[in-house]
């Protein structure tokens, strides 16, 4: 699900909710409820979380959906699956980066 891919990400990079939500410019307490699946993300939000991670959204969806798929493996494991993902999806925004440059 969505809302999990979004808090591994934020668990990622090190950030806690109150410094996302400031940077979102949101409250605290509506980023805990949608990471915790209570609100629905929209587009635009994955667009700001696309900008503030340097990700495409499309890798966001991506990882979600890998992420939900991922339901019969133990949650230590998950974490660490969420993790390397995530260090592909950079490498990947860098390397595309490098790119354009």
């Amino acid at each position: 699900m969505i809302n999990r891919a979004l808090k591994t990400i934020r668990q990622f990079h090190g950030l806690t909710q109150a410094e996302l939500a400031s940077k979102l410019s949101m409250s605290k307490s509506y980023l805990s409820e949608i990471e915790s699946g209570k609100k629905s993300v929209g587009y635009d939000l994955l667009e700001r979380y696309s900008e503030i991670f340097d990700v495409p959204v499309s890798s966001l969806v991506f990882f979600s959906e890998n992420i939900e798929e991922a339901g019969s493996i133990p949650e230590k494991f998950r974490n660490v699956f969420a993790g390397k993902i995530l260090k592909i999806m950079e490498w990947v925004a860098l390397r595309d980066e490098a790119k354009t440059a």
